[in-house]
């Protein structure tokens, strides 16, 4: 196994802005940066456009991660809202929970919350993968464009509404279905891949906790808003 140095920034006396700026300037190479004492600070490790490893030792606040491009973030602790928001590329882990519009239209990469995720998980998301080792808020997957959303537990109200070409799996109950949002059989190919994807992303004694990948369930769009029509123009109130 190959040894990844490390080297720490200790945020407790630095403004958000020269912390942010340390990660920059270490960022690359096999260095991991160790952020101390975050203290749920919003905006750290943002637009951050080259590969690396960042680990923030505790919390961290509103939209940590957005806008990044290749980079690798482990949160040990919690995260605020807007969690990875727009990342084109990358691996973010939150080992605790996720607050309001986690992975809100990503273009690729992977977000993994090994807790509980709030309301607007992953809405127009572009591409890549959500996984939600816990239950999820109201709106999930919201005008979802593409990419594959995961939630091992239960979801709220209005899931999957209005979608677009995003697949959605539930280990759980679902709240809900929103507009447009059916429910499709679970190919044997589907549920390997969903075991593989658990056991690749979730630590051994949390994966156990889980359904096995046949027991969820999958949902897409009804395709019944793809295209304008007068006739159904109950089902575009709805939506709107």
């Amino acid at each position: 196994m190959v040894e990844i140095a490390a080297t720490a920034i200790d945020a407790a006396t630095l403004s958000t802005r020269e912390v942010n700026a340390l990660i920059r300037a270490r960022l690359g190479g096999s260095t991991e940066i160790c952020v101390e004492n975050p203290n749920a600070r919003h905006n750290l490790a943002v637009a951050l456009l080259q590969p690396g490893r960042v680990r923030f030792l505790g919390s961290v606040g509103y939209y940590c991660g957005g806008l990044i491009d290749g980079a690798e973030i482990q949160v040990e602790g919690s995260a605020g809202w807007g969690l990875a928001e727009s990342m084109s590329h990358g691996h973010v882990v939150v080992h605790g929970g996720a607050g309001n519009g986690a992975a809100a239209a990503i273009r690729g990469g992977t977000v993994v919350i090994h807790g509980d995720a709030a309301a607007r998980l992953g809405v127009s998301m572009k591409g890549g993968l959500v996984l939600v080792a816990g239950d999820c808020g109201y709106m999930a997957g919201f005008m979802g464009q593409k990419g594959t959303l995961v939630v091992c537990g239960n979801t709220g109200q209005a899931f999957a509404d209005s979608m677009y070409a995003t697949t959605c799996y539930v280990g759980g109950s679902i709240g809900a279905l929103g507009t447009d949002a059916v429910i499709e059989p679970l190919s044997p190919e589907e549920a390997a891949m969903l075991d593989r994807l658990l056991a690749e992303n979730l630590p051994p004694e949390l994966r156990a906790q889980k359904p096995a990948g046949r027991d969820f369930t999958k949902v897409v769009a009804g395709r019944k808003l793809w295209n304008f029509d007068k006739h159904n123009w109950k089902a575009w109130q709805d939506a709107l």
